[in-house]
């Protein structure tokens, strides 16, 4: 028995191994197929070959290098990617296969040990694909930030160079299922629900107003202390309806900075291509029956948890012009 159970032991080993190493690749190849997401930042660097000719760039959580390849393409005389994860074994073979290991060179470990090697003191661009869902949510942005704050040169570049958060009203509310199922009420279900923010795709349709900015970041100014934010918003509805969520989305922007430079952007809104980012849902109490021309203003604040189990804080309050309010806790995780 003992050496069958070795066996056993052995085999679902290997398949925990097998399924990990599926689930890191299955991530990648959904990161790539985001076609939004990969041509945002391939035509933000090849529109700009000017800016990369010749330049020093880091492409900070390289992954499958695509972005370190992007700036090969764009000209750039040397590209250093660094990665913590086991992907970065993969991404050299993927370079070479590409022949580019002359400019391109990727490093693994984590950024805080990280040095630049010898003959380069600065570098001109900083490339990452930073973002989480609801911007910052398991973002990279802390790590980017210590990237800058050591490496770019002080009139570098930062890709992506700003972003903006954004809130819209919305009737969509997912939650209703749990009113009546198969002739059940499971409301209790829903209310623990509600403490949840959500991540899916909202459908354009169920927009009651047009979003406004909650906070915009500079990608090139912003410090860490900053992530953690409180943020107030107005919006004005555009159609009747009840708001039962309000959704947040996030827009990256590709601001050169230079006279030669082409600015680009890409959106992550309702009513743009849906990408892997989805948007943030975050469903209300209690619907309020609004009419357009009525105001729904308040604020929305975002708190890394100091527990990282307990993932990422969002808190809600939140007021309409018809008298109706409320404050809630959201978790995302």
């Amino acid at each position: 028995g003992t050496a069958c159970s070795k066996a056993e032991a052995e085999v679902a080993l290997d398949e925990q191994d097998y399924f990990n190493s599926y689930a890191r690749l299955g991530i990648h190849e959904e990161m790539l197929a985001d076609k939004v997401r990969t041509e945002g930042y391939r035509d933000a660097m090849l529109a700009n070959r000017r800016l990369f000719e010749g330049k020093v760039v880091l492409d900070v959580g390289c992954g499958t290098g695509i972005l370190s390849m992007f700036a090969a393409q764009a000209g750039a005389r040397l590209v250093l990617g660094i990665d913590a994860s086991d992907i970065i074994d993969e991404a050299r073979k993927i370079v070479e296969a590409n022949g580019m290991q002359e400019v391109v060179r990727l490093y693994r470990g984590t950024l805080e040990s990280f040095s630049l090697p010898a003959g380069i003191d600065k570098v001109d661009i900083i490339v990452s694909e930073w973002m989480g869902y609801f911007l910052l949510y398991e973002s990279m942005l802390p790590t980017v930030l210590l990237a800058r704050e050591r490496f770019l040169a002080p009139d570098g570049l930062m890709m992506p160079s700003k972003m903006e958060m954004r809130v819209s009203a919305s009737s969509h509310d997912r939650l209703a299922f749990w009113q009546d199922v198969y002739g059940f009420s499971m409301a209790s279900l829903g209310e623990r629900a509600r403490a949840e923010a959500a991540v899916e795709v909202v459908p354009e349709s169920s927009l009651l107003s047009a979003s406004c900015l909650l906070k915009a970041l500079d990608i090139h100014s912003i410090s860490d202390a900053e992530l953690d934010f409180t943020a107030p918003f107005e919006l004005t509805l555009t159609a009747a309806g009840p708001v039962s969520s309000l959704v947040v989305h996030f827009d990256t922007f590709f601001n050169m900075r230079a006279e030669a430079g082409v600015d680009t952007m890409f959106s992550t809104s309702a009513s743009s291509t849906p990408t892997h980012w989805k948007q943030t849902v975050l469903y209300l109490r209690r619907a309020a029956a609004m009419h357009a021309g009525d105001r729904l203003s308040g604020t929305i604040g975002g708190v890394r948890a100091p527990d990282y189990k307990r993932g990422y804080l969002i808190s809600v309050s939140w007021k309409s012009s018809r008298g109706d309010a409320d404050t809630q806790l959201f978790r995302l995780k």
